[in-house]
């Protein structure tokens, strides 16, 4: 027998890859190439027919790769629904990373932390999202597909006809995905828009609102989602925003983990809280019932929510007073329907409201607002799986809360604007492990708030500690991986990419607190502090207790809580994806309303 040839183990692994690729299987052929930091990645052009008839190619970025055998069951391709945006150019990464390298970060005056939803949307432009286009069930599916699809890359070409890539935010390019909000605004009765407090206008598009409450006639409820992320005050002032802006909203405060006051000194950690802890005590469940109550006038029977708010209640208290941790699989059963593309069939919109007695409340927004925690939270346990990752959610689901209450939930949709990229990152609304250039990001937050003295942070170049030296965005994330012990795994230099990453997840998870405030508001400051509701709110979210006795407990819960994240930070950036199931919002981020800049000290970090 001829003796085999020995191969070394690189071979091997190139082995590997190529028998994984045979059995992926894509429709589109597409080779996939994989990356042990930044995760798989497809890319390719695309053809945009413009306005004026010209065509212009437009070079898309796919992220979340999602592993595949083969097409599932009735053809369904769990990749078909992976976030598409527009990929930069490598000269636009790279002048990015030389500015990170040379520019001298300065601070903002705090005028420069309001933002304006004109200046961000720009109402009356194109800068719309793309609607379903007439259709008949005469047409067969292939024509209503090929028409959509010709509908889109109009609705796309419109856009980037009128403004410079440079200019535009990252927003979808993938027309299944917005084919789940069509069907998601067809069945609903109810519109949920779920946006973070920290910057409600980055996720609330005009268009949508007027589409919604103009041309479908459905009642919009507006959810100022993870209210523990910001100040009571700064809560109330974008609440009165709105309401002066959009009169036709129905404004909820939530928040899936509330501080909670009656027991300060079981603190819940997220350690905790990922294994099914806390859902419970959400709070904004019961506004949120008023809210559907007000709209549906005794047309739904809504008892039955009630009384399960009510259980929920009672069963928070008599579980904080044992000691004893919850179980996910706790509690009544929740029916899920799996929607996978039978759900994609063309239906017409359902005329019927409340049919059959049932409620249907979509819920829709843009990837990391908290809409799959809502869902867990007003069920009172997890019930759908959430990630700091987005595009999680991949294709929406349904779930009945009570036999007279269905929700809905959409996959996360970004809509185009003028924001910032960088603000995206660190909105959590781009993946922030598949970033290309991540260090322009952390200038941003740098420029706003002050990490170099919140991380205790020590200039690279700095022989004498107690010296000023101007920092540049490059210059923090190496100080952060030198504090942090990142290096390369060859060189052992500091890793200043895997540091960025680090710094815009705590971003992200509202460790370093970075909140938007309305037009005006450094103006009107004084007002809304001592507002009425703002006294309310602070009692609410736990930052003064019932008696007035301020919670000095959450920074030891937030170093323990850091520690923590600090682990989870290091597997995340190998693997790329950062994929875990814990919310973004917690307790121990509320310290911000106190000082914001008082997050991290020199023991957690």
């Amino acid at each position: 027998m001829p003796r085999k040839k020995p191969f070394s183990v690189k071979q091997k692994k190139k082995q590997l890859q190529d028998k994984r690729e045979r059995k992926r299987g894509l429709q589109d052929g597409l080779r996939s190439s994989s990356n042990s930091r930044s995760g798989s990645r497809e890319r390719r052009e695309e053809q945009t027919d413009t306005s004026d008839g010209e065509s212009v190619t437009h070079h898309i970025r796919r992220l979340n790769q999602q592993p595949s055998q083969g097409l599932g069951p009735r053809g369904y391709d769990p990749n078909r629904y992976r976030l598409h945006f527009e990929r930069d150019s490598r000269e636009e990464v790279e002048r990015r990373k030389r500015a990170a390298r040379e520019q001298v970060l300065q601070p903002v005056s705090a005028e420069m932390l309001e933002l304006d939803i004109r200046e961000v949307y720009q109402p009356g432009s194109v800068l719309d999202f793309p609607r379903r286009p007439p259709w008949n069930y005469e047409m067969s599916k292939e024509q209503l597909m090929s028409q959509e699809e010709r509908s889109f890359q109009e609705y796309l070409g419109k856009i980037h006809g009128a403004f410079a890539s440079e200019k535009l935010s990252y927003f979808e390019h993938n027309l299944e995905t917005w084919r789940q909000l069509w069907r998601v605004l067809e069945m609903s009765d109810i519109v949920l828009l779920i946006t973070d407090i920290r910057h409600p206008v980055v996720n609330f598009p005009p268009a949508l609102y007027e589409y919604v409450t103009g041309e479908l006639g459905l009642a919009l409820i507006l959810v100022l989602n993870k209210v523990d992320l910001a100040p009571p005050s700064l809560v109330v002032a974008w609440k009165h925003y709105f309401h002066q802006h959009y009169p036709q909203l129905h404004i909820v405060l939530f928040t899936s983990f509330p501080r909670d006051t009656r027991a300060p000194q079981e603190p819940v950690l997220k350690k905790n809280r990922r294994r099914g802890r806390g859902w419970t005590r959400a709070l904004g469940p019961e506004q949120l019932l008023r809210a559907c109550e007000a709209i549906t006038v005794g047309k739904v029977d809504l008892s039955s929510w009630r009384e399960k708010i009510a259980r929920d209640v009672a069963g928070a208290s008599w579980g904080n007073g044992s000691g004893e941790e919850e179980e996910e699989d706790d509690g009544p059963a929740v029916l899920v329907e799996q929607q996978t593309d039978s759900a994609m069939e063309p239906t017409g919109p359902s005329r019927e409201r409340y049919k059959d007695g049932v409620v249907t409340i979509g819920c829709v927004g843009f990837p990391n607002v908290g809409k799959s925690s809502l869902i867990n939270g007003l069920v009172g346990r997890k019930v759908v799986s959430v990630s700091r990752t987005p595009g999680h959610t991949r294709y929406f689901q349904t779930y009945f809360l009570t036999p007279s209450v269905k929700l809905c939930d959409c996959p996360g949709l970004i809509f185009p604007s003028l924001l910032p990229r960088q603000l995206q990152v660190l909105a959590g609304i781009h993946p922030i492990a598949q970033t290309q250039e991540p260090y322009t990001a952390v200038g941003y937050l740098a420029s706003r708030i002050p990490v170099q003295a919140l991380l205790h942070l020590r200039h690279p170049e700095a022989e004498d500690p107690s010296a000023e030296h101007p920092w540049c965005a490059w210059d923090i994330c190496e100080a952060w991986a030198e504090k942090r012990g990142y290096k390369t795994a060859k060189a052992a230099r500091n890793d200043v990419y895997r540091a960025a990453n680090s710094l815009l997840r705590l971003a992200v998870d509202g460790r370093l607190s970075l909140c938007f405030h309305p037009p005006g508001y450094s103006e009107q400051r004084g007002t809304w502090e001592s507002h009425a509701e703002t006294a309310e709110l602070v009692v609410l979210q736990g930052r003064v207790g019932p008696a007035g006795d301020e919670e000095e407990e959450e920074e030891e819960e937030l170093s323990s809580s850091c520690e923590e994240e600090g682990e989870e930070d290091r597997d995340a950036d190998e693997e790329g994806e950062g994929d875990e199931d814990t919310p973004t919002s917690g307790p121990g981020s509320c310290l911000a309303a106190r000082n914001p800049y008082s997050l991290l000290g020199e023991d957690e970090c």
